[in-house]
């Protein structure tokens, strides 16, 4: 928890390693993960670093990998999971082995894959012309039918045209186009030939097989009858643009059948061929999908030491790699550890060692997390990393974060909801998360499956406190309101106010827990609701924000900036609670003080006063007591009748307010000047001093018979006084600019933060009437209309409840969950961290293999 209190201590270490034990130990510290390696050779282009070679061979086996696997998926083969760890890199001397291998089962399917296309083409050129056999034996019975009429026909025609070459003969073409491209195909024969050409077609029944891509094409059996060699030649440059496909057939019909009995048997043939092809490669697939993952793993790390070791730096004696990392310091004996098993592994006689060197840059921040606190940390970090070793709000937010949000989303009912799928995400983790899956919006509820947990089991609470279940409210303990009229009275009169402070033989008792079930009869319900939920949110809010101010002490502590605890932090703490803390207080003194039990007394509720008109008064210098009203005549009417309440809630009220007040308005000037006062004050001081040290070390070099160099050292300490002179000009000015805008902006949050907390009210009223809303509008009515008879009323109340669940699950679960998991992040990023947090520092991110692999395997599924 120490982490989450405050980001890890980190240091920046050298690794002085030995070239041959450098991919050993880079892979043992991929495997921890606890180093963040900085680029040494930025100056260098990428393709002239050491181990570029290396890099490209592990791209060139990715490659070969990503082609093993396309046609193990094309096959729909399965590919065997990684069950337990992952495979770690493989070695050097291993390394020649898994490249051989890889590059001989991508030779082997390859292979395959090229036989297998050449016999589908195979394949699919005999089934063409099979079919071109078999549909055009139809074409020519008619045409031997016509042949006569025909062949007249095309004589005289070649007599009218004598430029027609061929007399007296019919030929033809014949062959199989795809099926889209036919009447393309036709108009273009009929264009290129004037209407000379007899077209002849039949669709195929079934499609046929692509031997390249494997889908369907559906073809068409075309032949054309012409006359003329010139003809013919258009007519096969026309099926040449259209990708026909052309067969010779025999003139004569036993020459064709002949012909198609021949091609029966060789596609018997070659359809044994292929399955015996097609099995031999479904054994090869399965062998390789049980082996892919753990080659694409292994590559994948290879790839990742070779990266790395490109960042690292060679010594001028190119006898030792020098990186450099940032390293936690609770994990230098890890990295150390890392080290010296690499060179062991590789059997180096001269130890790998890091140094920690001291820097000036600012380290990364590191919070180290489980899977619980995770969620809220991320949470943190979305809206900007935390400075190195700055205050983490992800501590305080485990409780704070899903505490306001079940303020707004108080229902026991719904609360439960949102327990049982966070708790069913919980119990189910480990074969969830083994599910990858590419559903962004699952992702993100199961990233936060502890954080709807808990804002689940806190909505449970707050639903027990506003005594809300689905909208209806139980009577546990019994109410502390009494009926005392009698049942003429009740009948007589519409509105009347049970009395708690005079129950017959009953004590006033507060209900045990939680709201009394009584107002949910009430007609002033909304109006009692309003004005509870209103101060409970006022009061929260009021805390939340000291509690953020008082935060801030860890960082002032922190980093010895302890002016800032009297310059900064008192003033912003004064002025919050002299003026909201105060108002905070005077809604409990409220509570406390006035009651139904004291009446007749100056706390009877009438004399009551409006909490918001006191602070109102006190702000503007109002002299008017709390409860006098503007119209003397009335005080004067009511003084006749009853007793006159005081003027203030309590002795001395007044000389309390205006000592708070001014004391808020002298926080700013404070605030204001504080800062740039004490700046000025130590940076004079600090002038002085170093003025003090140039004087006594001229006298010595005057003493030591050194004029000229005297008389330079003066006149550079001078110009150096001189520039420093207006470098903190400019610094002050600055200062004083930053720590203006600073105040303004702390006066005005304060009171925009504190209207801002006032979301939890409106937000938690809004989620309680509609809750109602749906269960009267849509379950009651529903009930109301349901006919007597037993199963259709039974019928009707089931299709109400299913609708009312629906809504419910729809609208007051998920939307107005998000809403209110929304608005509990604002009120956590403004109101509450901008009191503390700065967050302007870098995330810390390792080399760690399974990030490395998790974020691959997120793109692999996203293309």
């Amino acid at each position: 928890m120490g982490s989450m209190f405050r980001s890890e201590e980190m240091a920046l270490c050298q690794l002085f390693i030995q070239p041959e034990a450098a991919y050993l130990s880079v892979s043992e510290l991929g495997e921890t993960g606890t180093v963040q390696f900085r680029d040494l050779n930025s100056s260098v282009n990428y393709f002239q670093r050491k181990f570029v070679n290396e890099v490209r061979r592990c791209d060139e086996m990715e490659r070969k990998l990503r082609y093993i696997e396309a046609e193990v998926k094309k096959e729909d083969v399965p590919v065997a999971e990684i069950v337990g760890d992952l495979p770690r890199a493989p070695i050097p001397r291993e390394v020649i082995d898994l490249e051989a291998h890889i590059e001989k089962t991508e030779h082997d399917i390859l292979e395959l894959t090229h036989n297998a296309v050449n016999l589908k083409s195979n394949y699919l050129e005999l089934s063409e012309l099979q079919h071109v056999l078999e549909k055009t034996q139809v074409f020519f019975t008619e045409q031997e039918e016509a042949n006569d009429s025909i062949t007249r026909a095309l004589i005289n025609e070649e007599q009218q045209y004598p430029t027609t070459t061929g007399r007296g003969r019919l030929e033809f073409v014949a062959g199989v186009v795809n099926r889209e491209r036919v009447p393309a195909f036709e108009r273009m024969l009929w264009r290129i030939s004037r209407g000379n050409v007899f077209l002849r077609q039949s669709e195929l029944e079934k499609p046929l097989e692509d031997p390249n891509t494997g889908n369907e094409i559906y073809k068409t059996v075309f032949v054309a009858f012409f006359q003329g060699e010139q003809l013919k030649s258009r007519i096969k440059k026309v099926c040449a643009g259209f990708h026909a496909s052309l067969y010779s057939c025999p003139n004569s019909n036993a020459e064709r059948l002949e012909m198609l009995k021949g091609v029966r048997t060789r596609l018997e043939d070659l359809n044994l061929v292929l399955n015996q092809t097609h099995d031999h490669r479904q054994r090869v697939l399965h062998n390789v999908a049980k082996e892919i993952p753990n080659w694409s793993i292994m590559v994948r790390k290879m790839k990742a030491i070779y990266h790395t070791m490109n960042l690292f730096n060679m010594d001028v004696t190119k006898k030792c790699l020098i990186g450099e990392c940032w390293v936690p310091m609770a994990d230098l004996t890890m990295v150390q550890s890392c080290l010296t098993e690499g060179s062991r592994l590789c059997g180096s006689s001269i130890p790998s060692f890091l140094n920690v060197i001291h820097t000036d840059e600012d380290p990364p921040t590191f919070n180290r997390s489980n899977k619980f606190t995770k969620g809220f940390q991320n949470l943190i970090d979305s809206y900007g990393v935390a400075s190195y070793r700055e205050a983490n709000p992800a501590l305080y937010t485990i409780i704070t974060f899903p505490f306001l949000f079940s303020v707004m989303f108080g229902d026991t009912g719904h609360g439960l909801i949102l327990t049982i799928f966070g708790a069913w995400m919980v119990i189910w983790e480990k074969k969830l998360s083994a599910k990858k899956t590419d559903n962004e919006i699952w992702n993100i509820f199961f990233a936060g499956r502890y954080i709807i947990l808990l804002m689940g089991i806190f909505s449970i609470y707050t639903g027990i406190i506003y005594n809300d279940i689905f909208s209806k409210s139980v009577n546990i303990f019994g109410s502390s309101w009494r009926v005392e009229f009698t049942g003429k009275e009740l009948m007589e009169n519409k509105h009347l106010q049970p009395d708690p402070a005079t129950t017959a033989g009953y004590a006033q008792v507060p209900y045990p827990m939680g709201l009394d079930p009584a107002w949910a009869l009430a007609e002033n319900k909304i109006i009692f609701l309003n004005s509870y939920k209103m101060k409970l949110s006022i009061i929260f809010g009021v805390v939340h924000m000291i509690f953020g101010v008082c935060v801030s002490v860890i960082n002032i502590i922190h980093f010895k900036k302890y002016a800032s605890l009297v310059l900064e932090f008192l003033p912003q703490l004064l002025f919050l609670i002299l003026l909201f803390a105060y108002l905070a207080a005077l809604m409990i003194i409220k509570w406390i003080l006035y009651s139904a039990a004291a009446k007749g007394t100056d706390w009877e509720p009438r004399c009551a006063p409006s909490v918001l008109i006191i602070f109102i008064n006190m702000m503007l210098g109002g002299g008017q007591g709390p409860s006098e009203s503007s119209s003397s005549a009335v005080n004067e009417t009511l003084a006749t009748v009853v007793q006159p309440c005081p003027k203030w809630m309590y002795p001395n009220q007044d000389i309390v307010q205006d000592v708070f007040k001014y004391g808020a308005l002298l926080c700013a000037p404070v605030l204001l000047f504080g800062k740039p006062l004490y700046w000025l004050i130590t940076n004079k001081s600090s002038k002085k001093r170093q003025n003090n040290g140039a004087a006594s070390q001229d006298i010595e070099l005057e003493s030591s018979n050194f004029p000229s160099n005297g008389d330079t050292l003066n006149s550079v300490s001078r110009n150096h006084g001189g520039g420093h002179d207006d470098h903190e000009k400019d610094s002050f000015s600055e200062i004083m600019i930053h720590q203006a805008i600073h105040t303004i902006e702390y006066i005005l949050s304060t009171v925009s933060h504190t209207a801002s907390y006032l979301r939890l009210w409106a937000l938690s009223l809004a989620h309680a009437q509609l809750s109602e809303v749906l269960w009267v509008q849509i379950f009651t009515q529903g009930i109301k209309f349901a006919p007597d008879t037993e199963y259709v009323g039974g019928i009707t109340i089931f299709i109400a409840f299913a609708m009312w669940s629906f809504f419910t699950i729809a609208i007051l679960v998920l939307m107005e969950g998000l809403s209110a998991f929304l608005h509990t992040l604002r009120l956590h990023w403004v109101e509450f961290m901008s009191k503390f947090y700065e967050g302007h520092g870098h995330l810390f991110q390792p080399f760690c293999f399974k990030s490395i692999i998790d974020t691959a395997s997120t793109e692999e599924d996203e293309d």
